[in-house]
């Protein structure tokens, strides 16, 4: 199985896949979607939007497990952030993949096993857990990582609870 993680943001949205087979997870590739902040909002979404719609053809995922809206102070701000999410779900949706959401703090759960890791410690454990060579950078490109391992988790989670049953 293929997965697509995403985490969404205006000035880089980073992507990352990784394959699953058996009880063996790895990295297909992983990087970000970047756009000036002084384009117009419409140019930073189309990019985010043909970003993730080349990813998908590039990786053909199964699954694309996006990270939820994160609530700002700044209301502004997370309206923007909401709709480069929307257009990454967006992107995906009408390539024909399922796409899943999950919160920051279960992310950071199911990859460093603390909900208020740093961003740095995601980006170690995912190196880790991937076997990757180097830090994978951007560092949105390991949240978006993180959150496709996130996705896995979920699955094999919920497989092994309907084997108990």
């Amino acid at each position: 199985m293929i997965i697509l993680g995403i985490d969404p943001g205006l000035a880089t949205t980073g992507f990352g896949v990784i394959e699953v087979a058996g009880n063996r997870v790895h990295c297909r590739g992983f990087g970000g979607i970047s756009s000036k902040g002084k384009e117009p909002l419409s140019i930073r979404l189309n990019k985010i939007y043909d970003g993730v719609r080349e990813a998908v053809e590039t990786y053909q995922p199964e699954h694309c497990a996006i990270e939820d809206v994160f609530y700002h102070e700044n209301v502004n701000t997370a309206i923007v952030m909401g709709h480069a999410r929307g257009v990454a779900m967006l992107a995906a949706q009408q390539s024909g993949v399922t796409v899943f959401e999950y919160a920051a703090r279960e992310v950071k759960m199911s990859t460093v096993g603390n909900g208020a890791a740093s961003k740095k410690q995601v980006q170690a454990m995912v190196q880790r857990l991937l076997a990757l060579k180097a830090l994978p950078k951007p560092q949105d490109a390991a949240d978006a990582l993180a959150v496709a391992l996130c996705h896995h988790h979920r699955i094999k989670f919920r497989m092994l609870k309907t084997a108990a049953k």
